[in-house]
């Protein structure tokens, strides 16, 4: 366990003296022309952003590491102070290195994980697929699809890359999420098919798995870059289903409309938009999940201490701002379903 202050906790002024994952790296030229490498470091808990010179002794070794690729995901030890630019907290860079393998310490050590249980998020899914789903197609494509495998690589992934769930566990965390909400619809909609869009809600973000890597940095895949989640969900979905003696066509049609409009506009990469009742709660479900995590991150991450107003977030188009009122009626669960 490294013992050391916290990003969220750093004000200005601060001494560091801190390991860090490199997080992001650009190399940059400033408006003299000259070179510089634009880091954005993190622990478990946040980031911040930080600059090496051009004019430091460490800079050619970093930039020629940058340029092999190798510097997302490294750990590094950094020793400087927090200097503050246009409102926002930074690293002024004094020295760089790399971290020693005789230090042990690894990226792992820095990569945020779910606040919830692991294997009691898995638990949860499995009692959805294998006890309440009714339909036997359905169920039968979910059970051939999450084989063990898969089922330990899902429940340890990241849903994103920054933005929302984008940490370890944070996809099946999501899918729980937007589970709960689908189930709460249909009990209030009786005419929602329920197993149709449950099972939607466990597949439609599956396609994570290949174009995120769930090594440190969460980089886009090739296959991610060039086809997208939404794409390669539903090839797989297609090929299972082809695996099933007697699937009925319209629920195959129904299921991948689902799944092809779950981001629910054009503009946000879904070929279709949510055309059924289904789709629609589908959408605004995932909505709901996603925004929240993001903005919930956002307020741990983005905060000008001590002010109460995160920086600018620009995806949320807005800053932010934690307020210190308190639930009354916040209660302990030992489930997302309690």
């Amino acid at each position: 366990m490294l013992n050391q202050k916290d990003i969220s906790s750093f004000l200005k002024g601060d001494k560091v003296d801190h390991f860090f994952l490199i997080n992001k790296c650009e190399l940059k030229i400033s408006k003299k022309n000259d070179e510089f490498l634009a880091f954005e470091f993190a622990d478990k808990k946040s980031t911040i952003s930080s600059i090496l010179w051009k004019d430091k002794k460490e800079f050619d070794t970093f930039k020629n590491l940058y340029n092999q690729g190798k510097l997302i995901g490294q750990v590094i030890k950094v020793s400087g102070e927090i200097s503050e630019f246009n409102s926002n907290l930074n690293v002024n860079i004094d020295s760089i290195r790399l971290v020693e393998p005789t230090e042990n310490i690894s990226a792992r050590d820095f990569m945020m994980t779910s606040e919830r249980d692991i294997e009691v998020m898995t638990y949860e899914l499995l009692d959805w697929i294998n006890n309440k789903i009714s339909d036997e197609y359905l169920k039968k494509l979910l059970k051939n699809i999450f084989n063990e495998d898969r089922l330990k690589k899902f429940a340890n992934h990241p849903a994103g890359k920054t933005w929302h769930h984008s940490y370890i566990g944070g996809l099946i965390e999501h899918t729980l999420e937007i589970i709960s909400i689908c189930n709460l619809v249909s009990n209030f909609h009786k005419e929602i098919n329920k197993d149709l869009l449950i099972t939607a809600a466990i597949l439609h973000d599956l396609g994570k798995l290949e174009e995120i890597s769930s090594e440190p940095g969460f980089e886009y895949t090739t296959e991610g870059k060039l086809l997208g989640h939404i794409v390669l969900v539903t090839i797989l979905v297609e090929e299972e289903i082809k695996k099933i003696k007697g699937f009925p066509k319209d629920l195959k049609t129904n299921l991948l409309h689902l799944i092809l409009s779950h981001q629910g506009k054009l503009e946000q990469a879904s070929p279709v938009v949510p055309k059924t009742l289904e789709a629609i709660v589908l959408y605004f479900a995932d909505e709901l999940s996603a925004k929240t995590n993001a903005y919930k991150l956002s307020l741990q991450r983005e905060m000008k201490s001590p002010s109460g107003w995160t920086k600018f977030i620009n995806l949320a188009e807005t800053d932010l701002y934690l307020h210190n009122l308190q639930s009354p009626h916040i209660k302990e669960k030992e489930t997302l379903f309690d």
